[in-house]
């Protein structure tokens, strides 16, 4: 299992969510009841197919920050794969706080679980191979970081969290800098910091022969069919590491993993997985 994100960090997303849905109150909640009403919310696993479940400690910090007298019992851990009717957490305390918390709780712990469960389908699909399921920087706008956490927390491994964390030269930049994909891979190497590697990216087999003659660290193949996968990595053939994107879902991610790639970069991870079936369940006491 991977930790999750800083403290703050995570307190401050929470935060945002909470506002953004309690900033003028719950007036619903606040016209049925006049006084705290008693009760115990279970949250629970819909899915036939199962879950891997990401984000219980998000869900938690909600019901804290709405209402802090309110109990979180933790059912289940950030990882664990549960199939349909488990319980995930309950919580009791004050039901009008529990109504107030339920929807940014729920919306935390679907988005997360099904990033995770979504990435876990992935890396299940090409575990017989020696390649890793990466994400990309094709997350929702601030919620990189608890996105990143579920991917990791469903057996995949993080690329960049932001523009400082490595070059990478993609087909702007090539065009930008006068189309020298070689050039460019040795300006960056000069101009960058020392520590970081180059990354560039390679849409055809000339900009691969480019990237190898630039000394690229890693060159990224993008939306090139299997048949030139598999030519990209025998021109390669040791000199830099491979990163597969463009185009990759679990019909042909297997095909592509058999091409002998190091990385398969997947943007669907955090753009397109779909939400997880959960709800709460509320009995009054």
């Amino acid at each position: 299992m991977t930790a999750s994100p800083p403290d703050f960090i995570l307190r401050e997303i929470v935060a945002r969510a909470v506002d953004e849905d309690l900033r003028n109150g719950d007036v619903t909640t606040d016209a049925l009841f006049t006084k705290p009403a008693a009760a115990t919310g279970r949250i629970v696993a819909k899915e036939r197919e199962g879950i891997v479940l990401a984000g219980i400690s998000v869900a938690a910090e909600v019901f804290k920050q709405v209402d802090a007298g309110l109990s979180v019992a933790m059912r289940a851990s950030d990882g664990d794969r549960l199939l349909q009717s488990a319980t995930i957490l309950t919580v009791s305390g004050d039901g009008r706080s529990i109504l107030k918390s339920e929807r940014v709780a729920l919306n935390f712990l679907q988005r997360l679980s099904g990033i995770a469960t979504l990435t876990a389908k992935f890396c299940e699909a090409v575990k017989k191979f020696n390649v890793k399921i990466v994400d990309t920087r094709k997350t929702t706008p601030g919620l990189r970081a608890l996105e990143k956490w579920a991917v990791a927390i469903g057996g995949g491994h993080n690329h960049r969290h932001s523009l400082a964390d490595g070059v990478l030269i993609k087909d702007n930049h090539v065009l930008l800098a006068g189309r020298d994909v070689a050039k460019a891979c040795r300006d960056a190497r000069k101009r960058a910091p020392h520590t970081l590697k180059v990354e560039v990216e390679a849409g055809t087999l000339d900009d691969v022969r480019a990237a190898i003659e630039g000394a690229a660290d890693l060159i990224l193949l993008d939306n090139m069919d299997t048949a030139t996968i598999r030519h990209a990595v025998e021109l390669i053939k040791g000199r830099a590491v491979i990163e597969v994107s463009g185009g990759v879902t679990i019909a042909n991610v297997r095909e592509i993993a058999a091409c002998g790639p190091d990385l398969i970069s997947i943007g669907a991870l955090t753009h397109s997985a779909p939400a997880v079936d959960l709800s709460l369940d509320l009995v009054p006491q």
